[in-house]
């Protein structure tokens, strides 16, 4: 067996093998191999990154470090030039590059291979001192900051007074003998804060460079990014390292670096887009240190090159079948790739991009449907900004990330983290974001920055996330120090709220109202191209007329579950609910439930009408009926509150006989209007504060505290309770029946399906089957119309699962309530795990996810697996689904499918998302298996 091979060059390399190569590494082998103008280099694998890491960062390994040495010692050979030779160095880059692309996450170290003999080389060779200068305060900066562990404040805190000192605005504007004082105190700091010169030999620079990169694969932003993208250690694990032959845009007005994107990365629009520095380095644009140039001015200021430009503009994209986010430098007017990725767009972008590419023959439908992430378009549906509302500008900085964000002004992204740990909407604001802030923009609802451009990090960051950013507003002066910014002349503090636009690059001083989003043309092609491949049906959770009418609008292909008692909430019906419950006997019950019967059949008239045709499901009064009560603590603080107020009120009732013994004289002054306060007092306590009110409160109470259960999830609840007041199921399964009736009578198609939850045994369905064939005999009757009807049940009790055989003799359909099965299963009560022990588990490894958020395949999914295996042993056309709050979550719907559900459903706005879902699962069914 031969040795392993660590390090590829670019000519050698697996465009395609982005695991072992990393997604940059695998590229720049690509772009070789297609003959793009690509500077010469090789990969350092990941193999080798975990291998460093496996060994607790305790060196390179000898056989790495002998293959990255033949591999330099090869680029000397296709350059011409030695690393470390003073008469012709060789300068290159070490950049990271993990399977996945992280933007910012790792480290990057430019111009390495300077020392004090190479700098004198590259003077006598360029014969330009300030371009070498500038080169070696950049390298002793990002070496030290990296490599070493410094911190950036002691070289930005030197560099700033530098600038002072010969009053430079900008880096650009700083001479030779500037930029060469700045090298010297450079060197002296580090020499003061490590105890050790800078490192002069080129090779040790190198290797401590490419295990900073391997380091920084385990560093606190990486982490934060890959727990909050979600990527696994299957989708990437470790990071390759590329070691790239240094080309310069730093050498004059005939040099340039720039980022673009072969289409809009924030609206998808099919035209160049990009920005550029004229005598800058590639860290300069991306680091948002100034703003720089759109990249339609650089076809004045380089006729010659832009055309190059556009041609690999179209080739890259022809090649990758995807848009590209590429970087690029001129130097002398020649032009380099340096590297290309697939774009990190928003979800509108995303999905025009997708639409345009299968109408320009680029890709196909099904390849569209998979570019889009169903998550993603939950970014269409969040709030925009109310185009009528009556609100002045503040000022005006570049639209780097659309969407609207308001919150409370922080300055730093630790305080950020912190305050949205305790609920609060923040907006990060800085004068430019780094790779370290990251924590920062999880937290913050968008990110606002006074520098940088479209192509920046914050704007590349906040896109990928679906943030809004505004960034490069020059009309924000901020002073950290002391957490205040004056935007256009009006001073702002942190906790100050302020609204973001990144969509048009507006910001405003307070809150702006908002109003809800409209679908774009482009997002409901791609989700009928979504139903088309589809097999899963997509329901929706939605009880009330409103909450349909939002399902239907968002494609919701039938009503999954209409809870009933949610209709019983709104202010007029909740006296009459609470009549029903606080009633001694059966009479009065029922009387309080003929008057809820006429609410609740017309609310389900009004639902089968908007969605006439389609399935609902409508379930059966589930959650304990003390849930329809103020709670005894409440309670006592009314009735103490009510007696103390009508005590009160007596004694002030006296106050005229008082005032006409004390002082008769002011007394007949004021007596008409002691006369008018007294009667006042007098229908206030009469009216409002009667012995009958204190009293009803106290049976209220009463009974509460009768109803009140140890564990009531586990109680007196669902089927359980409609046993125990049959008239209330009765009068539910009469007003489905009814409205169905006058549905169909109207000339509609409906047939309602009735769902009993809570359900153990085979004998609580019969029990309430037995009231609907009873109540529907009748109903026909009274409407001289066939009444259809489908009779099922929800599983969420373990025992349901291990019956479903026998459940399925009589139940029509099944729908699990994966929230209540969760707790089952799990035995855990959400409410206390969720605030206290289900955070640690996630964080400690012991779960991987909130079993509450996303489903357990393996514990919850398997019984639903032996469920459904079971009911369809009995009933082969069984309709199964899910209705608990996990049918929304992308690989929910990809494991309903995989075991051959019928449908899903959720929340009316993640319809959208589980259409796409869905499409999804079929798309890559063969790819899926369950562990």
């Amino acid at each position: 067996m031969g040795t392993k091979k660590y390090v590829y060059a670019f000519e050698q390399g697996d465009g395609k093998n982005k695991e072992l190569l990393g997604g940059k590494g695998a590229n720049l082998c690509e772009m070789t191999r297609i003959g793009l103008p690509v500077p010469p280099g090789f990969v350092i694998t990941t193999e080798s990154c975990l291998s460093y890491l496996d060994q607790k960062k305790k060196g390179l390994q000898a056989e790495v470090v002998k293959q990255i040495r033949e591999a330099m010692a090869e680029l000397e050979k296709k350059t011409g030039k030695g690393f470390g030779d003073a008469k012709n160095p060789l300068l290159v880059s070490v950049r990271s590059g993990a399977a996945m692309s992280m933007p910012g996450m790792m480290d990057t170290i430019l111009n390495l291979g300077l020392n004090e003999d190479t700098v004198k080389g590259m003077i006598r060779l360029t014969k330009n001192e300030r371009f070498v200068y500038d080169l070696y305060r950049r390298l002793i900066q990002l070496f030290c900051s990296i490599s070493l562990g410094m911190e950036d404040d002691n070289f930005d805190h030197i560099f700033n007074k530098i600038k002072d000192k010969y009053k430079a605005k900008e880096d650009v504007d700083l001479d030779a003998k500037a930029l060469k004082e700045t090298c010297d105190q450079f060197l002296e700091i580090v020499k003061k804060k490590t105890g050790k010169p800078f490192p002069q030999d080129p090779y040790e620079q190198l290797e401590l460079a490419v295990e900073a990169v391997f380091k920084s694969w385990t560093g606190k932003r990486a982490v934060d990014y890959r727990r909050e993208f979600k990527i696994t250690k299957e989708m990437a694990d470790g990071t390759a390292v590329n070691i790239c032959t240094m080309v310069f845009g730093n050498m004059g007005d005939h040099s340039a670096t720039g980022v673009a994107f072969t289409r809009d990365p924030a609206t998808g629009d099919n035209r160049f887009f990009g920005e550029y520095m004229i005598n800058a380095q590639g860290e300069d644009v991306v680091a948002g240190i100034r703003t720089p140039e759109p990249i339609r001015q650089l076809r004045k200021e380089m006729p010659d090159v832009y055309p190059e430009l556009e041609e690999l503009r179209h080739t890259l994209e022809n090649h990758y079948r995807e848009v590209q986010d590429l970087e690029f430098t001129i130097e002398k007017g020649k032009l380099y790739c340096l590297q290309t990725r697939n774009a990190k767009m928003n979800a509108s972008a995303f999905i025009k991009t997708s639409i345009d590419m299968v109408n320009e023959g680029l890709i196909s439908e099904e390849e569209a449907l998979l570019r889009v992430q169903p998550d993603m378009l939950a970014q269409l549906l969040y709030p925009q900004l109310d185009p009528n509302a009556k609100v002045e500008v503040l000022a005006q900085g570049l639209p780097a990330s659309p969407g609207a964000a308001s919150g409370k002004i922080v300055f730093d992204a630790d305080r950020a983290e912190s305050k949205a740990k305790l609920g609060e909407k923040v907006i990060l604001l800085r004068e430019e974001t780094k790779p370290e802030d990251i924590h920062g923009f999880f937290a913050a609802q968008g990110i606002l920055t006074s520098r940088g451009g479209k192509t920046s990090h914050a704007a590349v960051v906040a896109r990928s996330m679906g943030k809004p950013c505004v960034s490069g507003c020059e009309a924000i002066e901020i002073t950290p120090s002391s957490k205040e910014a004056v935007i256009s002349g009006v001073s702002l503090r942190e906790g100050d709220m302020i609204t973001i636009d990144g969509t048009t690059g507006n910001i405003y001083q307070g809150k702006v109202p908002t109003i809800e989003p409209e679908f774009v043309e482009d997002l409901l092609v791609l989700l009928e191209w979504a139903d088309e491949i589809s097999d899963l049906q997509i329901m929706a959770n939605a009880d009330t007329p409103d909450a349909v009418s939002k399902a239907k609008k968002y494609g919701a292909m039938g009503i999954g579950l209409c809870r009933t008692e949610r209709m019983f909430n709104q202010p007029k019906r909740l006296p009459i609910v609470q009549e029903m419950i606080l009633a001694e006997t059966t009479e009065e019950r029922q009387a309080a439930l003929d008057r809820l019967l006429p609410f609740q059949r017309e609310d389900l008239k009004e639902i089968f009408r908007i969605m006439d045709g389609y399935p609902v499901t409508i379930r059966l009064l589930d959650p304990p009926i003390h849930e329809f009560l103020p709670s005894a603590d409440e309670l006592v603080q009314e009735i103490d509150h009510l007696k103390e107020l009508r005590n009160t009120v007596g004694g002030m009732a006296a106050l005229p006989d008082t005032l006409k013994m004390l002082d008769p004289e002011l007394h007949e002054r004021y007596a008409a209007n002691l006369e008018a306060i007294t009667q006042g007092l007098e229908e206030l306590k009469s009216e409002h504060l009667t012995v009958d009110l204190i009293e009803s409160k106290e049976i209220m109470l009463k009974k509460v505290r009768t109803l009140s259960e140890t564990n009531p999830m586990l109680g007196h609840r669902g089927v359980r309770l409609g046993i125990t007041y049959p008239e209330i199921y009765a009068m539910q399964i009469r007003a489905i029946l009814e409205a169905a009736a006058e549905h169909i009578g109207d000339g509609g198609k409906i047939i309602p399906e009735i769902m009993v939850p809570q359900v153990c045994t085979l004998e609580e369905l019969k029990w309430v089957h037995g009231f609907v064939v009873d109540i529907q005999k009748g109903v026909e009757k009274k409407f001289k119309i066939k009444v259809p009807y489908e009779f099922g049940t929800m599983v969420e009790v373990v025992r349901a699962c291990m019956r479903a055989g026998r459940l399925a003799e009589l139940a029509e359909f099944i729908s699990f309530g994966t929230n209540d099965l969760t707790q089952a299963t799990f035995s855990f009560s959400r409410e206390d795990a969720e605030t206290k022990f289900l955070p640690l588990y996630e964080e400690s490894g012991i779960l991987q996810d909130n079993p509450f958020e996303v489903l357990d395949i393996k514990g919850v999914g398997r019984l639903m697996m032996i469920t459904m295996e079971w009911a369809r042993k009995t009933r082969k056309d069984m309709k199964v689904g899910i209705c608990g709050e996990q049918g929304g979550h992308p690989d929910a719907i990809r494991f309903c499918h995989y075991i051959d559900m019928t449908y899903v459903s959720c929340s009316p706005p993640r319809v959208p998302i589980a259409r796409l879902a869905a499409a999804h699962a079929k798309l890559k069914e063969g790819e899926y298996s369950i562990v």
